[in-house]
């Protein structure tokens, strides 16, 4: 396994994974090089429709396939957006063109001040991540990794890397949020960076495994 196609379009998730799966030799291609349009995301968890993306990408290309399922979950709205992160202005009734991250991102913001009208609110939240990497569309033993990343949301959005709610995801131990970190610094501290090191590792012990037959 040398090539893996990536479940997702999305041109952040691309660079982080890829720096990330470089040490491996493994060579990460996105879906829309085999115009591959998004699978559905119809499930209630992280880990179903990481799943579901996966063996829908590995099906279609023939590849294996690598896909995560992520998001920004704030304990003072339940857990919410959680797995509705990426369409969290859609849902209510948000426009689904334009600035997608600008639009979610104001109606997390627009949440907690609704909920800051009767007092104070907490604003720790955390970043998820679930990553599944499938050797073939059936393959009935996915290698599954996970990672979660703490902080606390913010009202004003600061520094300009990353994507998603980055801007509005603060640190509290360094003083910033993650928009503000350096690629490499968010990789090493990241959700996903967490979770693709614990991948790379049930990956190794996979193909050592593998080898010893």
């Amino acid at each position: 396994m040398s090539r893996v196609v990536l479940a997702s379009g999305n041109a952040g998730k691309l660079r982080e994974f890829s720096a990330l799966l470089a040490p491996l030799g493994l060579e990460l291609l996105p879906q829309s090089a085999f115009g591959l349009p998004a699978a559905e995301e119809p499930f209630g968890t992280f880990l179903e429709n990481a799943l579901a993306k996966a063996r829908h990408a590995s099906r279609a290309t023939g590849l294996p396939a690598l896909a995560d399922d992520s998001g920004i979950c704030v304990e003072a709205l339940g857990g919410r957006p959680g797995v509705w992160s990426a369409r969290w202005a859609a849902m209510r009734g948000g426009r689904e063109t334009g600035d997608a991250d600008a639009a979610n991102n104001a109606r997390l913001v627009a949440d907690l001040a609704a909920l800051a009208a009767g007092g104070a609110v907490d604003r720790t939240a955390h970043y998820y991540c679930v990553l599944v990497l499938v050797r073939s569309p059936d393959d009935p033993q996915p290698l599954v990794a996970d990672g979660s990343w703490y902080g606390e949301v913010i009202d004003a959005p600061r520094g300009t890397g990353g994507f998603g709610y980055d801007p509005h995801f603060l640190l509290p131990e360094l003083g910033l949020t993650v928009a503000e970190l350096d690629a490499g610094t968010k990789n090493r501290l990241s959700h996903r960076g967490k979770a693709m090191r614990a991948l790379a590792e049930r990956l190794r012990e996979a193909r050592l495994a593998g080898a010893g037959r």
